[in-house]
């Protein structure tokens, strides 16, 4: 719980302002482009932060840099939350951005450091359910402290959930690295990271990760202007109908976590991945056939996310297998992968809105379709090298 709480703090931290951005546009007198860019350059932030968080601790145990993190969450919420410019704001949210990433890449890390090969694959689907239970709740949240006490306030929550993560994980949570691996600056970490990615089969399964994230992330960028825009709903209804998204997705872990325990991993990635491009599939459909209530969108990409919640888990978990000896540093490039990816997702798709849904649709079947692709050669290569 503990894991799941911390892995929690940076998707929460980052989805909380979401209903909050066409009012931040507004209220700087900025485009929506400029004002996306306080989710887009926050996930870059994240990125950064998960190459930056594994390779310390593999070397400095993983509890340390965990409450480093979290640290730097406080800070940067702080920032945020006094922030009298745009790029006051956008500068805060890279900071708190940063710092929330140490969970996303520790917790994993943690998890391979007690479990085997197969059996952290599950534990990461039940995780990664648990943890998504914050983030779901959080752009309703956001809407309804916005309306109540302004955009601001979502600052002060996340500045005091993760002050008192911190105090907890500091009284609670076991160190688990057995043996530190040398750091010695970051020509040793480029190295590490070099002989990761020379492995095909390494490769294959984090690009697989990281366009599942594409496929969830440019859809949470683009929803709440095609909320207001394009559907003609307001702001705050954007977070109810979201709500169907991490539960569509906490669906799929809950099915990875059980469904594991007799099915191999790659056949759970191969099933995950075909749900989710029937699901994307689905929304286009139903959008040609003049389809235009929000359900009409929401329903089939919460079954695009349900398989994606089958997949994600599972292809993280085939990652970090390849190389359990590097289990921090391989989840750290694997996330950096994953954010980096959906950053420029998430910032292009706002580019390409055309005032309708097909060109996030259109976005999301590619990245759908590279997905599985990249899938079925990370599992050509280790047949190969089997």
């Amino acid at each position: 719980m503990l894991l799941a709480a911390t892995s929690a703090m940076g998707p929460a931290a980052m989805q909380i302002l979401l209903p909050a951005l066409p009012v931040i546009a507004d209220s700087f007198e900025v485009s929506n482009d400029v004002a996306q860019l306080t989710l887009s350059l926050s996930m870059l932030a994240i990125a950064l932060g998960t190459l930056f968080y594994g390779p310390l601790s593999d070397k400095f145990g993983r509890k340390p840099i965990m409450m480093l993190g979290l640290t730097v969450t406080f800070v940067g919420s702080l920032l945020c939350y006094y922030a009298d410019s745009i790029g006051f704001l956008i500068a805060g949210r890279f900071v708190q951005a940063f710092g929330g990433a140490v969970g996303l890449v520790l917790a994993r890390a943690i998890v391979r450091d007690i479990y085997g090969a197969e059996e952290a694959a599950r534990v990461i689907a039940t995780l990664v359910m648990v943890m998504v239970v914050i983030p779901m709740m959080s752009p309703a949240l956001g809407g309804e402290l916005m309306q109540r006490f302004g955009w601001e306030s979502v600052f002060v929550v996340i500045a005091s959930c993760s002050a008192l993560i911190l105090l907890v994980l500091s009284m609670s949570l076991p160190e688990t690295l057995r043996s530190p691996v040398p750091f010695e600056g970051i020509g040793s970490m480029l190295a590490t990271f070099h002989r990761l990615l020379s492995s095909s089969a390494f490769r294959g399964y984090a690009f697989c990760v990281s366009f599942v994230s594409v496929v969830f992330f440019s859809f949470i960028a683009a929803a709440p202007e095609i909320m207001v825009t394009v559907l003609n709903r307001p702001a705050t209804e954007y977070g109810y109908y979201f709500i169907m998204i991490p539960l569509g997705f906490m669906a799929g872990n809950y099915m990875a976590r059980h469904l594991g325990q007799w099915q191999d991993i790659d056949t759970m990635i191969n099933f995950g991945g075909l749900i989710a491009l029937n699901g994307i599939g689905l929304a286009i459909v139903l959008q040609l056939m003049g389809f235009t209530q929000p359900a009409a969108l929401f329903v089939p990409i919460s079954i695009a996310v349900f398989g994606n919640g089958i997949t994600l888990p599972n292809a993280q978990a085939a990652a970090i297998n390849e190389f359990p000896e590097y289990a921090g540093s391989a989840s750290g490039l694997t996330g950096f992968m994953q954010m980096s990816l959906s950053a420029a997702a998430a910032q292009f798709v706002a580019f390409i809105f055309n005032g309708t849904v097909y060109p996030l649709l259109l976005m999301m079947l590619t990245a759908s379709l590279l997905s599985f692709g990249l899938f079925r050669i990370a599992m050509g290569a280790k047949a190969r090298t089997a």
